[in-house]
């Protein structure tokens, strides 16, 4: 009998087969219910032993370990669908690397972070915990960071999907393939999903084509079923352009928190321009100038800066073979290569966004 087909059995006909293959004898209603988790069984008994185990063995021996064999099996599943989907183990120190002053730290500290570690004191106040957010602003301000970093804080798993990701198998499948995903999102627990160019699927559907329309109605399906699901999951979208989604995405209700992600103030600068010194073979670094030449910077323009840095210490090294040590003169040099992103019109626009779209 084909396992597709041992699955649609009738109860009369799980209660017969259980039988037959055990010698147990079960209730009607109670072979129903067994059937499948023997199946799963098989399934998982086989994925552990690399080989195809027989359908009487699965039963014989869920029978004997009925207890514990379905937990087991959730967890395997749920492992296996981790690997696949290529999740992550983040490390608490990344979210130490962003500046307590940096924007906006704090409130995802308060409005995410807490209520999902505090959860005792959540349910006693009402707070209901976030399941959905969406980080905005400007190219390389650190959205993925904070994604990531909120995974270490939790210490949850870290998945992150792409467009391409989606568009594997041509365009129109992108909507089948959105749909797959997060249905094994909503068979996980303790994990961080981050969606990066959310635009992409949740664009607008007043200029969009149909397979456009198709996906951002998917989409919005979707993440109405991962928010009524009681696991602990956080979808995190990010979106460096806000007024390209969809109107429906940015009603209260879609998602618990809309939150601007912005340039970095002094003190942000300076967190992460010691995070990345302490990579480097440094004489002695004036960090306030090194912070001063620095402003306009992203912490994605900071990070290619420290690669510019370190590749010309590399080969100054490599020319003289003497020791170098990168100084703020180092910088000084190699800056005017490496422009800063966030001119005036860029944070101008961002600064209106911010008004108009958050919502915290």
């Amino acid at each position: 009998m084909e396992e597709n087909q041992q699955a649609l059995l009738s109860p009369k006909e799980c209660r017969k087969t259980i039988i037959e293959l055990s010698g147990e004898e079960y209730e009607l209603e109670v072979a129903a219910d067994l059937w499948p988790m023997v199946l799963n069984h098989k399934w998982l008994l086989s994925e552990k032993l690399c080989r195809d185990v027989g359908v009487r063995t699965a039963c014989i021996d869920f029978l004997e370990n009925m207890e514990q064999a379905p937990l087991e099996y959730a967890i395997h599943k749920q492992q296996r669908i981790l690997n696949g989907m290529g999740a992550q183990i983040i490390s608490r120190e990344m979210w130490d690397t962003i500046s307590d002053s940096q924007p906006p730290k704090q409130l995802v500290q308060r409005k995410i972070i807490l209520p999902l570690t505090e959860e005792g004191l959540s349910r006693k106040h009402g707070v209901v915990p976030p399941k959905a957010i969406i980080f905005f602003g400007p190219p390389g301000t650190g959205k993925t960071h904070f994604a990531k970093a909120i995974a270490g804080a939790l210490s949850w798993r870290y998945i992150e999907i792409v467009p391409s990701m989606l568009m594997v198998n041509g365009v129109e499948k992108i909507g089948a393939n959105l749909r797959e995903m997060m249905e094994k999102a909503r068979d996980l627990d303790d994990v961080v999903l981050f969606i990066d160019e959310f635009e992409e699927i949740a664009s607008s559907r007043d200029v969009g084509n149909r397979i456009d329309k198709s996906i951002t109605n998917e989409f919005l399906k979707q993440i109405q079923l991962l928010k009524d699901q009681r696991n602990k999951i956080l979808l995190v979208c990010a979106t460096n352009y806000i007024r390209q989604l969809d109107a429906a995405m940015l009603r209260p209700g879609r998602f618990d928190c809309i939150i601007p992600v912005g340039g970095l103030d002094r003190e942000g600068r300076k967190t992460i321009l010691e995070y990345y010194l302490a990579k480097l073979n440094t004489g002695n670094v004036d960090m306030e100038r090194v912070v001063e030449m620095t402003s306009g910077f992203t912490p994605a323009d900071i990070q290619y800066l420290f690669q510019q840095v370190a590749h010309y210490a590399f080969e100054q090294e490599l020319a003289s073979r003497e020791d170098f040590q990168v100084t703020a003169e180092t910088f000084a040099f190699i800056l005017p290569k490496v422009p800063p992103s966030l001119g005036k019109g860029v944070l101008d626009e961002f600064a209106r966004d911010s008004v108009s779209f958050s919502r915290i």
